[in-house]
């Protein structure tokens, strides 16, 4: 059983395995995007973010999934649209399932490991759900879909965690 996200391996969007033990010591916003959402302008906003904290210690790990039928592109189309359309310039990891049982093992241990919906594991429940990682590699919240990553109560979190 995982002790925390670093136990994890993930794929970039070229295939090439990731070592999330490389982001030790960093606090992480970790988000399910996808480039044919309503929130999809999200990505503005975590950018903005991305920039304002990453000399404090900070990363975005953004992974584009398909659960919710708004993420048609794949691989290196998926990195064109992010950098044009939103100057993304944080890490985006291959596209790949968040939701359930059939989930990528990193979201299976943020969805178990989060304060959870009744007797539910709190996998996204739309696109843009964020996820904040401490230094020590452990979920210490999570965000709705909908709450922009430039909203005080995020930002307040961040910098919570990039204080300890």
């Amino acid at each position: 059983m995982a002790q925390s996200i670093y136990d994890f391996e993930v794929k970039d969007l070229t295939g090439k395995p990731v070592k999330l033990e490389q982001y030790k010591g960093k606090v992480l916003l970790v988000v399910n995007i996808a480039s044919k959402c309503g929130l999809t302008p999200q990505l503005k906003g975590l950018e903005k973010i991305y920039k304002q904290y990453k000399e404090k210690g900070f990363e975005i790990l953004a992974f584009p999934s398909n659960d919710f039928m708004q993420e048609p592109k794949e691989g290196a189309d998926i990195a064109e649209f992010c950098s044009i359309n939103y100057g993304v310039d944080f890490k985006v990891f291959e596209k790949g399932k968040v939701k359930g049982d059939n989930g990528q093992p990193v979201y299976q241990y943020l969805g178990g490991n989060t304060k959870r919906f009744g007797l539910f594991n709190n996998y996204p429940v739309w696109n843009f759900q964020k996820y904040l990682v401490d230094k020590n590699g452990r979920v210490v919240d999570w965000f709705a879909p909908w709450k922009k990553p430039e909203d005080a109560k995020i930002t307040a979190e961040i910098e919570k965690c990039l204080a300890q």
